[in-house]
């Protein structure tokens, strides 16, 4: 095998529906990995950041034949910005030692459900332009889609979505003309941040070696565990590779849901309590908390209630839905190297997850079956008729990857291509077919052009509304399990993108990249994806500054006489963080600092302090504030 083929040989990782389905939601490619000598001491930095496009909305102008027309999105799409710092160590010639460290942070618009754009939460208001005349202002979709004032009139196959029509005659709504658009429902998330720090420490023998592993991934409403053991076999004089690798992870869900929201979507099958009655001897009564069992078999919700002084009347003042989850899994493969030019890999992987598996931020819209004396349809008054998603407790999944890599010696290139295919009991299929081309070009410059098309299948409980028995109270979906998440539907993905490194020297190198990704229904294989109203495009940029420090250490490599100039501080212009003059032109050097910053205790207004109740109070411009902070942390990294 060439030491091409070595060097630009790439872990051979079966792709994963987990990143689609988990509670928190991972985007890809927000990191190429990238390629490094085994053997050497290195240090990797990479920044990226992932760039939603905005999705369309519509709602109906009710002043203008009810048309439903497209309005204007205010709401900013999703974007993360995340870096990621990895060493790797060799601590004595068989023991090697490596850390990763990532951290991203993400906000935006996010879709948390699906709404038929007949219910009437986005209809057009107007204003006054001050010349007598009205200006359209569309609403901003925030939760607000579906929660109008109109009833929706539906088919029982839940196929066919009619508008509603006020007949003034008889003072009822009657089934109007078939409107079959379907929009998301948008809520705002304010920066969150994740961190994840992960090691590995490997024990190498002459034709085999072993590695153990773990870390920790944690957010303001979820924390996971995990710990891994792997090695590899190596057999027919090294051509032949077996690779074998066992996995766990503990994870916790701990979501306060937005108070805001809690009256306009209900809880009641995941809540552990409910109210109840004592009623006495003169007919007069009391209310009481009462623990209850939850309807679900993994998560529940603790509910915080506030009583007035008479007992009658409560309001709920917060509510945390708790989950836990485990996900065990096994990974199998194995490479044989073709030729002096060529190689081929095969991985099998299995992960059962078992617990909580459902997105605390997701919702469902349900109809109520009402006969309204046709015999066929219902109606539905949508602002009391959200649920949370329910998914099943348990996710059995298996993966299948091929891989081939080929050195076009003319050229001086590799060929990658990968093939991967993944099946759940949830009734997801999905296909991944990805091609790279790296092509050096000279005086340590190298271009990677790369192409991916991704597809899946939908769900067996993915659903844009489910139908409810009316008589039923509370209101009981005719569906074990249901979800609207956009990432369980039918979809296929299509990106195109390319990386371009520099070797400035020896020991360092820089790569970035960018990728451009379309999310479209229409391009699932064999059809039948989600309608276009889903579709959305995204890009990725990313930059990594690669140090091989065992290259850093040879002979003529020190950085000599440095303390003479350090007098230049004096002189440092503002902004300017670091300050260290190099011995000779063209040297270069990498600086990287970090800053943390806590802030918590008591209010102040002014110079004057003041309690929790009076922030509240003045600290939303005239409303009450919904919340108020605990602390804020910054982590600056630089």
């Amino acid at each position: 095998m060439t030491q091409t083929i070595k060097h630009e040989q790439k872990t051979r990782t079966p792709t994963s529906l987990s990143a689609l389905t988990a509670a928190a939601l991972v985007l890809p490619g927000l990191f190429q990995t990238p390629a490094h000598a085994a053997d050497d001491d290195s240090v990797d930095f990479q920044y990226s950041h992932y760039q939603e496009g905005k999705r369309d909305i519509y709602g109906i102008n009710y002043l203008n034949n009810n048309t439903v027309t497209k309005l204007p999105q205010n709401l900013n799409p999703i974007e993360v910005d995340s870096i990621h710092g990895s060493a790797r160590i060799n601590l004595t010639d068989r023991i090697k030692f490596s850390f990763n460290y990532l951290q991203d942070t993400w906000s935006g618009a996010t879709p948390i459900g699906t709404a038929p754009v007949v219910a009437g939460g986005n209809a057009i208001k107007l204003t006054a332009d001050g010349s007598g005349g009205w200006i359209p202002t569309g609403a901003s979709p925030v939760s607000a889609s579906g929660h109008g004032m109109y009833p929706v009139y539906v088919d029982r196959n839940l196929k066919n979505y009619y508008q509603a029509i006020y007949d003034s005659k008889t003072g009822n709504y009657v089934k109007g003309k078939m409107n079959n658009q379907m929009n998301h429902v948008l809520s705002y998330a304010s920066p969150e941040t994740r961190k994840q720090g992960d090691f590995k420490l490997s024990y190498a023998w002459d034709d085999a070696s072993l590695n153990v592993g773990g870390g920790i991934s944690v957010e303001n409403d979820y924390e996971s565990r995990f710990g891994n053991v792997g090695g590899h076999f190596d057999f027919n004089q090294k051509q032949t590779t077996f690779n074998w690798g066992l996995s766990y992870t503990n994870s916790d869900t701990f979501a306060t849901l937005d108070p805001d929201g809690l009256g306009y979507f209900t809880t009641s099958y995941y809540d552990d309590s409910s109210i109840d009655y004592i009623y006495f001897d003169d007919g007069s009564y009391k209310r009481y908390i009462k623990a209850i069992q939850p309807k679900v078999k993994a998560g529940k919700i603790v509910a915080a209630r506030e009583f007035d002084e008479d007992g009658l009347s409560f309001r709920r003042t917060g509510e945390m839905l708790r989950g836990n989850r485990q996900d065990w899994g096994v990974q199998l493969g194995l490479s044989q190297v073709l030729s002096k030019n060529s190689l081929v890999g095969f991985d099998f992987g299995f992960t059962r997850s078992t617990g909580y598996l459902a997105n605390p931020y997701k919702v469902v819209f349900g109809y109520d079956i009402w006969d309204n004396g046709s015999g066929n349809d219902f109606a539905q008054y949508p602002e009391a008729r959200l649920f949370l998603e329910v998914r099943p407790p348990e996710r059995n999944l298996l993966n299948w990857h091929i891989g081939y890599d080929q050195f076009v010696e003319p050229l001086d290139a590799a060929l990658h291509f990968d093939y991967s295919f993944a099946h759940d009991d949830w009734g997801i299929n999905a296909h991944t077919f990805e091609a790279d081309w790296v092509q050096p070009l000279g005086r340590g410059w190298t271009l990677t052009p790369r192409i991916r098309y991704y597809s899946q299948s939908a769900a067996d409980f993915y659903t844009t509304g489910i139908l409810l028995l009316a008589d039923a109270f509370p209101l009981t979906p005719l569906q074990k399990f249901y979800s609207s998440d956009q990432r369980l539907s039918g979809f296929g993905t299509l990106s195109g993108g390319v990386t371009v490194e520099k070797q400035f020297a020896k020991s360092v190198s820089l790569q970035t990249g960018f990728e451009y990704y379309t999310h479209q229904g229409g391009l699932k294989l064999g059809g039948g994806g989600e309608g276009d109203f889903a579709d959305f495009d995204y890009w990725v940029a990313n930059a990594t500054l690669k140090v091989n420090l065992a290259a850093l250490t040879m002979p003529g490599s020190g950085h000599d006489g440095h303390a003479m100039h350090h007098h230049h501080a004096a002189n440092t212009p503002a902004g300017i963080q670091y300050d260290h003059v190099l011995p000779k032109a063209g040297d270069f050097m990498v600086g990287y600092r970090y800053i943390r910053n806590v802030q918590a205790g008591d209010f102040r207004l002014g110079d004057q302090m003041i309690s929790i109740d009076q922030a509240r109070q003045a600290g939303c411009y005239g409303s009450e504030c919904a919340v108020t902070p605990n602390n804020m942390t910054m982590n600056m990294h630089m």
